[in-house]
């Protein structure tokens, strides 16, 4: 039985930023759990349903865009809130995320004005 978390879910390959970033949610009063890589990350979609996903792009393996994809095409998880952050700031990768279904792409390093202001537009927060 699939379970829905009271909690977001962090994919980030890279532990220092995915780290940072739980922290600045927790500010936020916005819990998540971290996956470190788009492996784990797909055990934890292939049984829970976070509340949002904050999602890295630049990852080895499967990559940012192809866990968005996935995210989009499984009806258990296809309304659920994503917000990507990435380093990759070409207006290119910014009009591919959006039109595969995040809701808002951040720049790394994220502030935590970004954060909550991309957290707003997705309806996360009031």
């Amino acid at each position: 039985m699939d379970g829905v978390l009271n909690e977001g879910l962090i994919i980030d390959d890279n532990r220092q930023t995915a780290d940072a970033l739980q922290q600045m949610l927790e500010i936020l009063d916005l819990p998540a759990r971290v996956a470190y890589g788009s492996s784990p990350a797909m055990s934890v979609l292939g049984t829970l349903i976070p509340r949002f996903v904050c999602l890295d792009i630049n990852m080895p393996g499967v990559d940012g865009t192809e866990v968005l994809a996935y995210i989009r095409r499984d009806p258990r998880l296809n309304k659920m809130p994503v917000i990507v952050i990435t380093s990759d700031d070409q207006p290119e990768t910014r009009a591919h995320v959006m039109k595969i279904g995040a809701q808002a792409m951040l720049i790394k390093p994220a502030t935590i004005d970004a954060l909550e202001s991309a957290f707003k537009k997705a309806g996360i927060l009031a």
